[in-house]
């Protein structure tokens, strides 16, 4: 049997410097340039990621001149410089090559939101404002257990497998008050009269149109976005409650969902040891992978309620009603999850979503996925928790023999799955539209569609000169269903059909850890070889997929800090630096007619020795444009062409 981590003792200690020295000093990076930029001049370091704790770029200048029309906000991120040469990089308008979309970047000021915080903290402090959040916590608590004992008419199911959605006028009948118009007008709805209610993109049943006296049902003209789902999860409910409640524990289980998250003050305490009783007032960002869906920003008050039965309720309540600030685009209605136990280990998880949202600024390529309300529906909540789960028992787990007779030493498959846990964070918290991500767009001369790019952290490796990381993404709609893109995305025997490090190379799985029941959710190392004897790169890889979406994230490592990792090395001082792919359904399931496709979002980064935080070169723009374009390339080949 084949032990896989061997003499590692006598290895240096110091896995952070040799990991970045071997990225410096190897091949790897520049033969991308000689695969997609045949003859330029500039060379081309890595497809990698920024390390934790580093100085950070200031990633608001690119040294590019704003273009015409620039409002002042915009005019903030993109400074001037006279000298430069590079081509336009701006928060375009629209989507690039996206007509009919406002822009999907979120470029707001942090110290804006900061400040705004700050505003808030001192504002609940008030025990007027206190009873008043009090009250409205409390009638949300009322409102999200009927939502999750009620059945039909309320609640019904959009077509053939999919989801739990709200049926906008029982809604009203059962929460809202309404007058005699209010009344005939439902009535009318019922025995099928046209009429106009609310926007064509809200996801419960308002598909009927109303005429002009709708602006008597005081709706705002937004997305609302309404789902929920009821599923075994194996944590018991206490434990579930303590992931909600601690806003570091919420942050960091939820990382692909939420961001920035800020305890601004804590109403009322708990009554019993417990988290019965407590209610806080919190800020957050959803987020989904990708810049081109806005972040959702809101503050809302959390409430947590033990009740006679054993059942415990969270939900979540929005406050801008109580507390006005400019420019609202989400708002929480009564949201979270009843829980309640079964058995000695597991928990039955009753999830509402129940969102108000303005998605006029939501790129074309996602609007349908969006506003049915399934990306950030209830079913991906549970998902999240599901998956926390299964990593948590298999970080937990003993080690065994792979199926091909393969061992990793315990304490190395404990430090590889948690830097694969880091790697993977990095990944979701570096390419989200999150407003400390301010991302620009290439000019539309280049041919690769609606890229976003950014600045990463600034690299800094003894005895090298600083170099910073630029982060490049663009998303694309590829018709064939999820699972067959994930397939040629995550396995050995198909990377180097895509990958422009493995062109021409053999790759092999060198050894792997299971995550949960599914073979396919794995942690990889692959191994890349030019010749039978010739090792070129190591990637660390994760894998994952559930019916709300995939990933696959990778990075790659050399054999020195890859072998100190499998002999239990800490991975805090390996500097992972990563990229990958996301995948998300174009529509949501029972959605329209036809099959449901595949959006694929693609993240790179690239450490450029010729960039600062001034100036990014034309020849920077055009490798980034050439890697995009060039791997879009062939996946799209592959999957459309039967390539796999």
């Amino acid at each position: 049997m084949a032990n896989i981590g061997g003499n590692g003792e006598n290895l240096s200690d110091d896995i952070h410097q040799n990991n970045i020295l071997e990225v410096f000093d190897n091949g790897y990076f520049e033969n991308i340039q000689n695969i997609v930029v045949a003859g330029d001049e500039v060379p081309m370091v890595g497809l990698q990621e920024a390390p934790e704790n580093e100085i950070e770029v200031n990633y608001n200048q690119f040294g590019a001149n704003p273009p015409p029309e620039m409002n002042l906000v915009e005019d903030y991120f993109v400074q001037n410089n006279e000298n430069s040469g590079s081509p336009l990089l701006y928060n375009p308008p629209s989507p690039q090559n996206s007509p009919g979309s406002e822009s999907s970047t979120n470029a707001k000021p942090d110290h804006m939101n900061r400040a705004s915080d700050l505003l808030m903290a001192v504002s609940i402090g008030a025990d007027l404002n206190k009873n008043k959040i009090i009250e409205q916590a409390v009638e949300a608590m009322e409102e999200l257990f009927k939502l999750a004992i009620m059945g039909e008419p309320l609640w019904q199911h959009n077509g053939n497998g999919g989801m739990e959605t709200l049926n906008g006028f029982q809604y009203l009948r059962e929460f809202s008050s309404f007058d005699a118009t209010m009344e005939q007008i439902m009535r009318m709805v019922e025995v099928g009269e046209p009429q106009c209610f609310l926007s064509s993109d809200c996801n419960c049943n308002f598909d009927q149109d109303v005429p002009s006296p709708s602006s008597k049902l005081n709706f705002e003209p937004s997305n609302i976005e309404t789902s929920r789902e009821t599923a075994f999860v194996e944590m018991n409910p206490m434990n579930i409650v303590q992931l909600l409640m601690d806003a570091k524990q919420w942050a960091i289980t939820f990382y692909s969902i939420v961001s920035r998250t800020t305890l601004l003050g804590v109403i009322l305490e708990n009554i019993d040891g417990s988290y019965n009783g407590v209610l806080q007032v919190m800020s957050a960002e959803f987020h989904q992978c990708t810049p081109l869906i806005p972040a959702r920003q809101s503050y809302f008050a959390r409430y947590c309620k033990k009740h006679t039965n054993g059942t415990w309720g969270v939900v979540d309540v929005s406050l801008e009603n109580l507390f006005p600030y400019p420019q609202v685009q989400f708002r929480r209605r009564p949201s979270g999850c009843v829980i309640q136990e079964v058995g000695n280990r597991g928990s039955k998880v009753t999830w509402i979503e129940h969102v108000e949202v303005d998605n006029k600024s939501l790129h074309p390529l996602f609007r349908p996925i969006v506003s049915s309300g399934f990306a950030f529906s209830a079913k991906r909540w549970i998902a999240i928790i599901n998956r926390h789960c299964q990593w948590l028992t298999t970080s937990m787990a003993r080690t065994a023999p792979t199926t091909d007779g393969v061992l990793i030493p315990q304490e190395g498959r404990e430090s590889l799955l948690k830097l694969a846990e880091k790697m993977t964070k990095n990944f979701f918290n570096n390419i989200n539209s999150c407003s400390e991500n301010v991302w620009s767009g290439l000019p539309q001369n280049f041919a690769a569609q609606d890229v976003r790019l950014r600045y990463g952290n600034i690299l800094k490796v003894p005895g090298k000169p600083s170099s910073n990381i630029v982060i490049f993404t663009t998303s694309i709609q590829i018709p064939v269903p999820m699972e067959v893109l994930f397939d040629f995305l995550r396995h050995e025997r198909t990377r180097n059909r895509w990958d422009l490090l493995s062109n021409q190379r053999h790759v092999r799985e060198l050894v792997y850890v299971g995550n949960g029941e599914n073979p396919k959710n794995r942690v990889s190392i692959m191994q890349v070889n030019s010749s039978p004897n010739k090792i070129e790169i190591l990637y660390l890889q994760e894998s994952y997929t559930d019916e709300t979406g995939s990933y696959i994230v990778y990075a790659p490592m050399d054999i020195m800090a890859m072998s100190k990792i499998l002999n239990g090395g800490n991975p805090k001082f390996v500097s992972i630096l990563p990229s990958g792919f996301s995948i998300m359904p174009d529509k949501a399931p029972g959605q329209g007619d036809g099959a449901v496709g595949s959006i694929l979002t693609l993240a790179f980064q690239s450490v450029d020795r010729l960039s600062n935080k001034e100036y990014m070169p034309p020849s920077t723009l055009k490798i980034i444009d050439a890697i995009l374009s060039t791997t879009v390339a062939s996946i799209k080949d592959a999957m459309l062409f039967g390539i796999r």
